[in-house]
């Protein structure tokens, strides 16, 4: 094991922020595996469970049984995990713009199309190599001026090249799903199963560029730009929802460390005899019919189903009470499904975002993410 620190320009006077990187296994070795956590900072499920896996792959390469190189940042957002607001942590979106801590990456297929467009062959793995080596100089030359920029730079530096990207995150209460691009369903599949993914949500592009897709998608927007040459699709870049934000254990953190060990394993990562896959608790759904459920009017949440419920069209999913007007609005699923996300919070204002269900029906357009 080898601890690296990336150090990030100082925001302002007198204050600095850095990465610390666990590395395993050979550096250039494959596969290449990049694991992070905690990307907004309040999510902390991915903190503990990257923490686990740290330990557990420490044991592993000294065991000699790291085959390619596997590159764990716990800590993914320090800027982020130092926001507090009246004693609130603010880790989803940065204090200085507001913006996204998991939006607006560089797309780097644009420039990389124009430094390797001369030089593709016929050579399917000759290829490969030729666009892996643009995608790491286009990340290196991405422009950084504010710490944020800087941080979104570090991090798509450090995963750019990776054969999988795993990006750990939660929602506010959830069951355990995925986010992953469609054409990697079946390889991702695994890993749904191993962590026993309520839902796998599919798209090829979910819109605002998160970190995942940063990490992937140039290879298939490759692909359409240069239909004459074989270019193959080796990043699995995946978003994994550990749960909600207050599913913080040892025990819970433990076992999804060692799903993650199980699926490295199966893509031999890691030397050793994969454990039997479990039997799949969901289908792959597109992320377009997903359906988020919102409050038609401002209210107390009382809900009427739980994450992982399955959900019937008409269902009522929660009701929300007017205390001043003693009134009830009923909050309907309009598409069957599963109900794999739901809000913390147990009052709403109109408008607000109240759950999501992962459909088969809806055709949803634009961004297709939470803000």
């Amino acid at each position: 094991m080898f601890i690296e620190t990336i150090d990030l320009p100082m925001a302002g006077l007198g204050g600095s922020h850095s990465l610390t990187v666990f590395r395993f296994g050979r550096q250039g070795a494959r596969p290449k595996v990049y694991v992070q956590g905690a990307l907004h900072a309040d999510e902390i499920p991915g903190m503990i469970t990257a923490h686990h896996l740290c330990q557990k792959l420490k044991e592993l390469d000294e065991a000699g049984l790291v085959m390619g190189e596997i590159v764990v940042v716990p800590v993914a957002n320090p800027i982020g995990l130092t926001q507090t607001m009246l004693g609130s942590p603010i880790g989803r979106f940065a204090f200085d713009d507001g913006g996204n801590f998991n939006r607006g990456y560089p797309d780097l297929a644009p420039a990389v199309a124009r430094r390797v467009e001369r030089a593709l062959g016929p050579d399917e793995a000759a290829n490969m190599a030729l666009i892996r080596e643009a995608l790491k100089s286009e990340a290196a030359a991405i422009p950084a001026v504010t710490q944020v920029e800087a941080l979104k730079r570090a991090l798509l530096m450090l995963a750019i090249d990776s054969d999988i990207v795993l990006d750990l995150h939660c929602d506010s209460e959830a069951a355990m799903h995925l986010y992953t691009l469609t054409p990697h369903a079946e390889r991702c599949e695994p890993l749904s199963r191993y962590l026993g993914c309520e839902a796998m949500l599919l798209a090829t592009e979910s819109g605002d560029n998160p970190f995942d897709e940063a990490s992937s998608r140039p290879w298939l927007d490759l692909q359409k730009r240069f239909p004459a040459y074989p270019i193959p699709l080796p990043c699995l870049a995946v978003t994994v929802e550990l749960r909600g934000q207050r599913d913080v254990s040892d025990d819970l953190a433990g076992e999804d460390a060692e799903a993650i060990i199980d699926f490295l394993i199966h893509e031999g990562a890691i030397a050793g005899t994969a454990k039997p896959l479990p039997p799949a608790r969901c289908e792959p759904t597109l992320l377009a019919s997903t359906e988020p459920l919102t409050a038609p009017v401002a209210g107390i949440i009382l809900f009427q189903k739980s994450p992982g419920d399955v959900i019937e069209s008409g269902d009522l999913v929660a009701e929300l009470i007017d205390p001043i007007a003693g009134k009830r609005h009923a909050v309907k699923a309009v598409s069957g499904g599963v109900l794999f996300a739901r809000t913390s919070l147990r009052f709403a204002q109109a408008g607000r975002r109240l759950g999501k269900i992962a459909g088969h029906t809806l055709q949803r357009t634009g961004n297709l993410l939470s803000p």
